[in-house]
C-alpha cells in the first residue's frame, strides 16, 4: 500500500503488512520502507488522501524518549538500539499566545542550556513542526518545554531523543493520528538538519529495541527482537569530554579495503543474528569487532583504548564507542558485574586519559518514545 501526503513534504509511505506490538504505543511492522520518489510506485497503488486538521483532545502533554545506541560496531549508520532509564522529556502546550500552526520553545532546562529556542535551529521543533505539516494544523499553536536528560556530543542520541519525544508530543496532543512510521521521517528530517541524514539513533529512540536500516533510499526499517526472557544489560560510560557528530565523522575514510568491507559485513551479520537469538555473549563479541569506523574515532578520544581494554579484562563480552562518541558502551547479562565493569572503565578514563567520567547500568528500552501524561 502506498499513500501519499498532499502537504509541503510530499511523502509516499510504502509498507508492508504489519503487527501491532504489545509493548508499544504505535503500530508497528515487521519491516517497513518509506519512499521519497513517487516515481517509485505504480500509479495504480498511490492513494491521495487530504488530511482534515484534528482538534487537540489535550491541552497538554509530556512525553519521553530513550537515549540510543548506534552503530554497535560493525553496524555504522544502520544498527541502533534504545536503552532504558535515560533520555529527553518535552511537555506540549496549546497556546493561544503562538500564532496558529506554528511552534515555540519556551524553556530549555538540564544539559541544553546551550540549544537554540528558534524551533528552526532546534531539533524538537523541527521535529514538531514536521508533525504539525503531516497533520495540516493550522488552526492552533503549540508551544514546547524541553527537559535535556542527555548531554550534548555524548554519543547517546541527544539530538533524536528530542526530536522523538517532540514528534510524539504532537502526534499524542492532536489524539495519535500518525504511525511510528511517519513519527520515524518527522524525526529523521529533524536529524538531517541537525546532525545528518542517518537514521540509527531517531528509529530506535521512536520504535525502542533493536533496529537494522536496511535502506535509505527508500528508507526501510527492520525491528529486531531480542527475546525477552534473555537478559542483556549496557554499561554506558561517559568522560567529560564532547564528541560532536560533523567532527567525528569528518575523520572516517572515503574508501575501505575489500578485506574490511568482507569483515565488518560478516561482524554485522553475526551481531544482528546474536540479537535474534538472544546471545548476549556473541553480541558482545561482534560489537567489539569494528575495523573501520572505531580505529580512526578512538584515538580522539582521550583513553579510549585503555578503557576498553579494562572493560574486556572486567568481564564484559564486548565493548565500542556509543554513536559518535565519547560515551563508551560495553555489554554484559548481569547487572552487578556490568557495575562492576563500569567501576573499571570510569577508573580507566582518569588513568589513560585523564578525564572524569560517569557510568551507567542499562536495560533495553523496548518500548521507545511515549506519552507520560497529559491535560484535559
Amino acid at each position: 500500500m502506498a499513500i501519499t501526503y498532499q502537504s509541503p513534504m510530499k511523502l509516499n509511505f510504502i509498507t508492508s503488512n504489519g503487527f501491532s506490538n504489545p509493548t508499544s504505543l504505535y503500530p508497528i511492522n515487521t519491516h517497513f520502507s518509506f519512499g521519497f520518489n513517487l516515481s517509485s510506485v505504480s500509479s495504480k497503488t498511490q492513494t491521495h488522501i487530504t488530511i482534515p486538521e484534528p482538534e487537540p483532545v489535550f491541552t497538554s502533554v509530556k512525553s519521553f524518549a530513550p537515549a540510543t545506541v548506534a552503530n554497535l560496531g560493525p553496524g555504522f549508520d544502520f544498527l541502533g538500539c534504545a536503552v532504558d532509564g535515560v533520555g529527553d522529556f518535552v511537555t506540549l502546550r496549546v497556546d493561544p499566545n503562538v500564532k496558529a500552526g506554528e511552534v515555540s520553545i519556551s524553556d530549555i532546562s538540564g544539559a541544553g542550556n546551550r540549544l537554540s529556542k528558534d524551533p528552526l535551529s532546534n531539533c524538537a521543533g523541527i521535529a514538531a513542526i514536521s508533525v504539525m505539516k503531516m497533520l495540516n494544523i493550522q488552526s492552533v499553536g503549540l508551544s514546547i518545554s524541553l527537559e535535556k536528560g542527555l548531554p550534548l556530543g555524548s554519543g547517546l542520541g541527544s539530538s533524536a531523543a528530542s526530536a522523538a519525544a517532540a514528534a510524539v508530543a504532537v502526534n499524542e496532543i492532536f489524539g495519535r493520528k500518525l504511525s511510528v512510521d511517519d513519527l520515524v521521517l518527522a524525526g529523521l528530517e529533524s536529524e538531517t538538519k541537525v546532525s545528518g541524514y542517518h537514521a540509527d539513533n531517531i528509529a530506535p529512540s521512536i520504535m525502542g529495541g533493536f533496529v537494522l536500516v536496511r535502506s535509505y533510499d527508500p528508507l526501510e526499517l527492520i525491528p529486531l527482537k531480542f527475546p525477552f526472557e534473555k537478559d542483556l544489560f549496557f554499561v554506558l560510560v561517559n568522560p567529560e569530554f564532547e564528541a560532536p557528530t560533523k567532527k567525528m565523522r569528518a575523520v572516517l575514510p572515503s574508501e575501505v579495503t575489500m578485506s574490511h568491507h568482507i569483515w565488518n559485513c560478516s561482524q554485522a551479520g553475526a551481531l544482528v543474528a546474536a540479537i535474534l537469538q538472544g546471545d548476549s555473549r556473541g553480541l558482545g563479541k561482534a560489537l567489539s569487532s569494528d575495523k573501520i569506523v572505531e580505529p580512526r574515532r578512538g584515538p580522539l578520544i582521550p583513553g579510549m583504548e585503555g578503557v576498553k581494554k579494562a572493560a574486556l579484562k572486567a568481564g564484559a563480552f564486548g565493548c565500542t564507542i556509543s554513536g559518535a562518541g565519547p560515551t563508551l558502551v560495553a555489554v554484559t547479562d548481569d547487572e552487578e558485574r556490568g557495575r562492576e565493569i563500569g567501576e573499571r572503565m570510569v577508573e580507566a578514563f582518569m588513568k589513560e586519559g585523564n578525564l572524569k567520567a560517569l557510568a551507567m547500568v542499562k536495560k533495553l528500552d523496548r518500548v521507545g518514545a511515549r506519552l507520560v501524561s497529559s491535560n484535559s
